[in-house]
């Protein structure tokens, strides 16, 4: 039987391993946890969640929805545990974190064709096919070898998450449940400022000590994942007008709409833990606490995780990979998740999919595949390979990265629709050609 190696078991390397094994390739997923953990992770499950519970957008009048759809029809894992343990939230796809990563690691357990290895790989295996799902927190060795292979050198950031609270501590007389935006059910809640405490918040926030970082990386913030301390240093209005912006949302306490409102997305099932929305942080712990229950109703919040900020390493794509996530020399390892450059949990799932679905195909004798540039799929793999390779910087999937329609469509979700339509329809027909 054909067998493959996968390292790294967040969520592109069980989603490689699934879509292999369930072609009958025999699959070694190596994950060090609990061995050796990384600065974020807290479990040995396999696809932790770290920076977010959400998934983003479920509809398909957004690209990041169409993705996941489009990931639904090819039998992903990660999609179907994530449907399972969805936790309301309105207009968006958010689980229970931990119910969502056991059931990824008792299916993936499970399998009768994935042996699962703890331990460190420090370097690429010899004449083995391989698939890198290290993600961000890649070990320094195992980046040191992969650097030696490429000639390329990677690029490092900090990424951020944000605290979560304990709901039963939030002071439910000034807070209230609503929805994000006045869009889907009332799934969120919101702790409204008026103006003044607004201002007192704000000047708490940029006065903060944040953490120790060092050296170069000093400096180094990814503008789709940035501290909330940093993004309040651009401008005292930067935070009402991003996450704090109260649009849609009437304080039933008062009858009007509040100056600005910090809003506590579902963390779990049972709704116990709240995770604070846009809220990514680098700050000390003890001003994390200390600043953040100025927000009216977290006056006596209980943290039961602070926020945390970590290294983030990707490839520069566009001079290391082909669209199929083959290594431009050696083509028989393959890179997944995001240290190809894709950015977020879905995008890097959806990398994961091609990954193993491509060494599914080369190792049974197969050309490896790249799925239409109208598909979501298509264009989040054509963005890594043909991105100009000077500063390039990971991306969300948007719906700039598929094929425009050739026609002016009046109205940004009808075009969304027509798009995610054709999308779609064109993944359906690929599925058939191609017998997936």
């Amino acid at each position: 039987m054909a067998k493959a190696t996968i390292i790294g078991a967040g969520l592109a390397g069980p989603e490689a391993a699934w879509q292999m094994a369930q072609r009958g390739i025999d699959v070694d997923l190596y994950e060090m946890r609990p061995l050796k953990n990384t600065p974020v992770h807290q479990t040995e499950q396999f696809a932790e969640l770290v920076c977010s519970n959400s998934l983003r957008a479920a509809g398909l009048e957004n690209a990041v929805g169409l993705l996941k759809e489009e990931m639904r029809r090819l039998n992903s894992l990660i999609m179907a545990a994530a449907d399972q343990t969805s936790v309301p939230a309105g207009g968006a796809l958010a689980v229970d974190r931990n119910l969502f990563a056991q059931m990824v690691t008792d299916k993936i357990s499970g399998h009768p064709n994935i042996n699962i290895i703890r331990e460190e790989v420090k370097a690429i295996p010899a004449d083995e096919k391989v698939i890198i799902a290290t993600g961000p927190l890649t070990t320094d060795e195992l980046a040191a070898d992969i650097l030696r292979l490429t000639g390329k050198e990677a690029l490092s950031f900090f990424d951020a998450a944000a605290p979560i609270v304990d709901l039963g501590t939030v002071d439910l007389s000034k807070a209230f449940w609503a929805s994000r935006y006045d869009k889907g059910e009332a799934d969120y809640l919101n702790c409204p400022l008026s103006k003044e405490a607004y201002e007192t918040f704000y000047e708490a926030l940029i006065q903060a000590e944040a953490a120790e970082v060092q050296g170069f990386e000093k400096n180094l913030v990814f503008e789709g994942c940035m501290p909330i301390e940093v993004m309040a240093q651009r401008g005292p209005m930067t935070m009402a007008f991003g996450p704090l912006k109260p649009v849609g949302i009437m304080n039933p306490h008062t009858g009007k709409q509040p100056f600005a409102v910090v809003q506590l997305r579902k963390e779990n099932i049972q709704g116990s833990l709240l995770n604070l929305v846009g809220f990514q942080t680098h700050l000390k712990w003890s001003e994390q606490k200390r600043v953040f229950r100025l927000i009216p109703g977290l006056e006596h919040a209980e943290f039961v995780r602070y926020g945390v900020m970590h290294r983030n390493s990707f490839l520069n794509a566009p001079e290391v990979l082909n669209a199929d996530f083959s290594c431009r020399v050696k083509p028989d390892l393959f890179f997944a998740g995001q240290i190809t450059g894709v950015e977020g949990y879905v995008e890097s799932a959806a990398s994961g999919l091609l990954a193993g679905l491509n060494m599914a195909r080369l190792l049974n004798g197969q050309d490896t595949l790249v799925f239409p540039p109208e598909t979501a799929l298509g264009g989040l793999a054509r963005h890594l390979e043909g991105s100009p390779s000077v500063h390039f910087q990971p991306m969300n999937m948007n719906f700039g990265l598929i094929t425009p329609l050739g026609e002016r469509i009046k109205g940004k979700r009808e075009k969304n629709a027509r798009l995610s339509a054709r999308a779609l329809h064109e993944l359906e027909r690929f599925i058939e050609e191609k017998q997936l």
